[in-house]
């Protein structure tokens, strides 16, 4: 009999949306005053900027639960601003391009932005991907979480490792040879996707499934970029490529 797969963390319920504040930078008038409106009628609490650096000097003051960065910004860019916020904050960041220049979209993601969406937007696209964002950002872990080795209760481990990367399920960190990982709620939940099948390829559209946590009708990129970020943080031969297929954790 083939034994069940292991559980992984689930997300706790995102609470009412009146409990996340979102940071909005965009610099047309219109657009900015538009979308606040429309994520206030959500019930989100809403700060602007129209320029990156009024953006970050309100970020610091506000610490928000979620940031939407324009790409094109005056004084400062949305990829700098995306940029020196992750110097500070692993906070969910979702970029807006209004031309969906390919350079755009990989230059967000590799500056550490989580999402992205195309301008114009749809209004329940935006709020679905804000609300899967918060929800990535908010871990529950369930009980019986783990594969392999590690310790923990009689519901199961709570640590897993392999090699000298060590994963605490409940705690929600990550160490490498003894030293705590800064990882994205993104860049966690594909570690915890890939550790709960150690040695199994997944193709990208299951991360994206699994991971971003809504119907994406764009290009795999995002995966693939994340993947790279992570590589970068716990070791590129951690996570092999199977060309054609995917991505797999090396046991």
């Amino acid at each position: 009999m083939t034994p069940a797969p292991p559980t992984i963390p689930s997300f706790a319920p995102p609470g009412s949306a009146a409990e996340a504040h979102l940071l909005l930078v965009e610099d047309d008038e219109v657009i900015r005053n538009t979308v606040r409106m429309l994520l206030e009628r959500y019930g989100f609490t809403v700060s602007t900027a129209a320029d990156g650096l009024t953006g970050l000097e309100i970020f610091r003051e506000t610490s928000p639960d979620l940031l939407l960065l324009d790409v094109m910004l005056p004084e400062l860019d949305g990829i700098g601003l995306c940029r020196r916020i992750r110097e500070l904050s692993l906070a969910p960041i979702l970029m807006m391009s209004a031309r969906g220049d390919a350079l755009d979209v990989v230059s967000g993601l590799e500056a550490g932005a989580d999402d992205y969406v195309i301008k114009p937007c749809e209004s329940a696209v935006l709020v679905a991907r804000i609300r899967s964002l918060l929800r990535r950002a908010s871990f529950t872990p369930a009980p019986g979480t783990g594969t392999g080795t590690g310790s923990g209760t009689a519901d199961g481990p709570s640590t897993i490792a392999f090699g000298d990367l060590t994963i605490d399920t409940r705690g929600m960190e990550v160490r490498l040879a003894g030293r705590v990982l800064a990882l994205t709620p993104t860049e966690l939940r594909m570690l915890l996707e890939f550790a709960a099948s150690p040695g199994v390829v997944l193709d990208r559209r299951t991360l994206l499934s699994r991971v971003w946590d809504h119907a994406w009708h764009g290009d795999t990129r995002v995966v693939d970029l994340h993947v790279q970020r992570l590589r970068a943080k716990i070791g590129a031969e951690r996570i092999e490529t199977v060309r054609g297929f995917g991505y797999k954790l090396r046991r």
